[in-house]
């Protein structure tokens, strides 16, 4: 039995999210997944970027580093490398993740450190009153764009894979102990893990009735490692499909770093030394 329970991973703050907000789906199974997992809170960092799902970090039992818009991945992976013992998870929302941020998402996978992202995705930019976001489908109209959006949306699963994040998921707030499973899958992947979590903005964009009919299970025939394969079901635009999409075990950031100073010290020194017998 794990040593603490989910209940024990909240705080007692209590959220300030509107209530039927699918981010406190997103804790919930966030806690699951830490109990299941036995994470010892001294040794768990939340980082988290701006926005309504940016107030996550307050509400776990762990450290936690609520960092300037856009920039959660970067300092994650700070965090990581200066201490690589840690569990770091980081969390945000698709504007945060896909707009200001998302040209850290290109360098974060190449360096692959082993922190996990959860991408809390309602379509909108909710803390500032119902904008349209980089994943706002194509015509939606909003409080801040009455005549509907003129973007097209991004598909931040196939993104993800061209990048070649080394561990791209799909889940849905609404079903939290399928999340909860797909974050255990996350930590047990040593990488970076991002995880597009669909979490409905009751508010300004509520799609709880439209979501249920259009989700589906990824087929169990699917092979996570073959990334053409996962590229092609991500751009299947029938169904919104949920699950791995794609996984590729590889060297993490922290470990090509190792003994990396006692090499650059031990090629200094007989160098040092030469330079000053010039001046003996």
């Amino acid at each position: 039995m794990p040593k603490i329970s989910a209940q024990e991973y909240k705080t007692k703050i209590e959220p300030v999210w509107c209530p039927g907000c699918g981010d406190f789906g997103v804790l919930q199974a966030i806690c699951n997944a830490l109990s299941a997992k036995d994470v010892d809170p001294k040794n768990l960092v939340f980082a988290s970027g701006i926005g309504c799902s940016g107030r996550l970090p307050p509400y776990v039992k762990s450290y936690g580093f609520h960092t300037v818009h856009g920039r959660v991945l970067p300092i994650a992976t700070g965090i990581k490398v200066g201490n690589p013992n840690l569990t770091v998870v980081a969390v945000g929302g698709d504007g945060d993740a896909f707009a200001i941020g998302g040209g850290h998402i290109p360098h974060t996978a190449r360096r692959n450190p082993d922190i996990k992202y959860i991408v809390m995705d309602n379509g909108t930019y909710g803390l500032t009153k119902g904008q349209g976001s980089p994943t706002s489908p194509l015509g939606k109209a909003y409080p801040g764009a009455p005549y509907g959006t003129t973007e097209i949306p991004l598909n931040p699963i196939a993104m993800s894979i061209a990048y070649d994040v080394s561990f791209v998921a799909r889940a849905y707030s609404g079903k939290a102990k399928e999340l909860a499973e797909i974050i255990m899958k996350a930590m047990d992947h040593r990488g970076f893990a991002l995880i597009d979590v669909i979490s409905p903005c009751i508010t300004f964009y509520n799609t709880y009735k439209e979501l249920p009919p259009q989700l589906a299970v990824i087929p169990e025939t699917h092979d996570p490692r073959n990334r053409a394969d996962a590229f092609k079901l991500a751009l299947d635009g029938s169904k919104i499909y949920l699950g791995v999409f794609y996984q590729n075990e590889r060297p993490t950031y922290e470990s090509r770093l190792t003994g990396l100073s006692e090499k650059a010290e031990a090629a200094s020194i007989p160098r040092l030394n030469e330079i000053m017998l010039d001046f003996t």
